[in-house]
């Protein structure tokens, strides 16, 4: 089975809520990986807000193309609650 981000939304600071398509909803701070050129524009809060997930790739992304995997996400994250 592949993994796949299905919605985002902002917490707060470099936290987000990520839902994923096997039903599972995790809290992933960002904070500590926003290292390199790519990642260098998410360490301002009003760029890291324009987070939104991308149909093609089924993943979030910024508007410059920085993304992360979603497994690494799934890894990373905190769950909060799983559905069916």
């Amino acid at each position: 089975m592949f993994l796949h981000v299905e919605r985002v939304s902002y917490i707060d600071d470099y936290r987000l809520r990520i839902g994923f398509s096997d039903g599972a909803v995790k809290d992933v701070d960002l904070a500590g990986e926003l290292q390199g050129e790519i990642f260098e524009p998410l360490k301002e809060i009003d760029f890291f807000l324009k987070v939104s997930v991308n149909p093609d790739t089924r993943t979030i992304e910024w508007p410059n193309g920085a993304d992360f995997a979603p497994e690494f996400l799934y890894e990373t994250g905190v769950e909060i609650k799983k559905t069916a």
